[in-house]
């Protein structure tokens, strides 16, 4: 016979005492998303406007809720489901007034950087650090653009 684990107070104090923990999203099936971007002062083929089939991975560390995790997994996926079919510019693109103007603003995020992979990882880390419990200590994301580009920390 196999016995449960207990739920008695020792338990939770052993769990609470567990110290950090790596919560990996994404390392061998990726969260996809699909959004258009273009950097606008780039001299090539990327200023135009043009979309990418992302694959981003995540990594959180932290320790253990009441709940048992790190972090709701649900809390990462509606993070990045935000860019999921939208349009990502850069803060002044002359193109945010053309989405508005179309009546299709909320297609857009709009950022103060260009929206490159590096910066969309840098963002999405900066984000789920502001939404996540004080319990976590770090989060990584990676953000492939193409199958030769990759942002990783």
């Amino acid at each position: 016979m196999v016995e449960g684990i207990s739920k008695d107070q020792s338990d939770r104090t052993r769990l609470s005492e567990a110290g950090e923990r790596e919560l990996l999203i994404g390392e061998d099936q990726p969260i996809r998303i699909s959004s258009g971007h273009r950097i606008q002062h780039h001299d090539g083929k990327c200023s135009r406007p043009h979309g990418h089939n992302y694959e981003i991975s995540v990594s959180v560390t932290g320790e253990l809720t009441k709940e048992g995790w790190v972090v709701d997994k649900g809390e990462i996926t509606s993070i990045i489901s935000e860019w999921d079919h939208r349009f990502i510019l850069e803060r002044g693109d002359p193109l945010i007034e053309a989405f508005e103007q179309s009546g299709d603003s909320g297609a857009l995020v709009v950022i103060d950087h260009p929206p490159t992979a590096e910066v969309m990882a840098v963002l999405l880390e900066e984000r789920m650090m502001e939404e996540f419990p004080d319990t976590v200590s770090d989060v990584s994301v990676s953000v492939r653009e193409t199958g030769e580009l990759c942002a990783a920390p």
